[in-house]
């Protein structure tokens, strides 16, 4: 019978650790002024995919996503979006289409999306997990 519970809890601790793994390649970021300071990954998800159009203040989410071709970006979409990248190009082609709304900007590098969340208080963006910090944004903790 001991066995059996050794097995279940690496079991549990192997999957209490995943959402850990997810996030390493990533870090969500904000405006240093925006008082968000965590968000569940469900509710990230709705930002990015501007399903979710305002913060708790009122005034409008501005989200950047990076360029389709960068490695962040799969692992972003992944973790928080559930989806691969083309499967995300794809959702943003039907909203398109429809008249429903315009995927966020993208940007070509951390340093440019650091630079736009900086600019816009509203903003909110993600770089690798390597970027340097810098000053005028902040990480967002990212829980389940």
């Amino acid at each position: 019978m001991k066995p059996l519970l050794l097995v279940a809890c690496v079991g549990l601790l192997l999957l209490h650790a995943r959402p850990a793994r997810a996030q390493e390649g990533f870090r969500i970021i904000v405006n240093s002024a925006n008082p968000v300071s965590v968000l569940k990954n469900g509710d990230a998800s709705k930002l990015f995919l501007r399903k979710q159009g305002k913060w708790a203040s009122g005034q409008p989410v501005q989200p950047v996503d990076q360029v389709e071709s960068s490695a962040v970006r799969r692992a972003f979409s992944q973790a928080v979006n559930g989806m691969d990248v083309p499967s995300v190009k794809s959702y943003w082609q039907e909203i398109v289409f429809s008249g429903k709304g315009e995927p966020p900007v993208e940007k070509p590098s951390d340093a440019d999306v650091i630079a736009y969340i900086k600019a816009n208080p509203d903003g909110i963006g993600y770089v690798s997990a390597a970027a340097a910090a810098s000053a005028g944004v902040k990480v967002v903790a990212l829980t389940q």
